[in-house]
């Protein structure tokens, strides 16, 4: 065989790899970005949970007590960080508690479930989806 038959073949294979190179690379930084995201999503639905504790029925020192829905969607989305839209943060927060009157009181639980939206920057992977995470504590005061 001779060298003239394979001059120029390196260029198809070295287009072919560092596309395949480049793909894995940005999955992986998309895949990172995700993990982080949700990192972020459950982290706020545990400080919206803690934020919501201090500040049931009973409350006397601290801004906004008896705190509802709105009051604590406000709260999160204003301490929202990093990556994520802080308008795009949905907030849910229920007092799950059936013998709890008034709902909010002390000794009754709150969950909180944080959802946010996310995409991929990538078109290798789908659209996106809703990244969700819920915390309950006991409200203290």
């Amino acid at each position: 065989m001779s060298r003239h038959s394979q001059r120029g073949a390196s260029l198809p294979e070295t287009a072919i790899v560092i596309g395949a190179l480049l793909a894995f690379l940005f999955g992986i930084v998309d895949m990172a970005r995700a993990v982080y995201t949700y990192s972020e999503v459950a982290e706020l639905a545990r400080e919206g949970a803690r934020w919501a504790i201090v500040r049931g029925s009973q409350c006397k020192v601290i801004d906004n007590c008896n705190a509802g829905q709105s009051a604590i969607q406000t709260y999160l989305q204003g301490r929202s960080l990093g990556l994520t839209t802080a308008s795009s943060i949905q907030v849910t927060a229920a007092w799950p508690g059936a013998s709890c009157s008034p709902k909010n009181a002390p000794g009754c639980p709150v969950a909180i479930t944080v959802t946010y939206p996310f995409s991929f920057m990538t078109g290798i992977l789908p659209a996106g989806f809703n990244m969700s995470s819920t915390s309950q504590m006991v409200i203290s005061d």
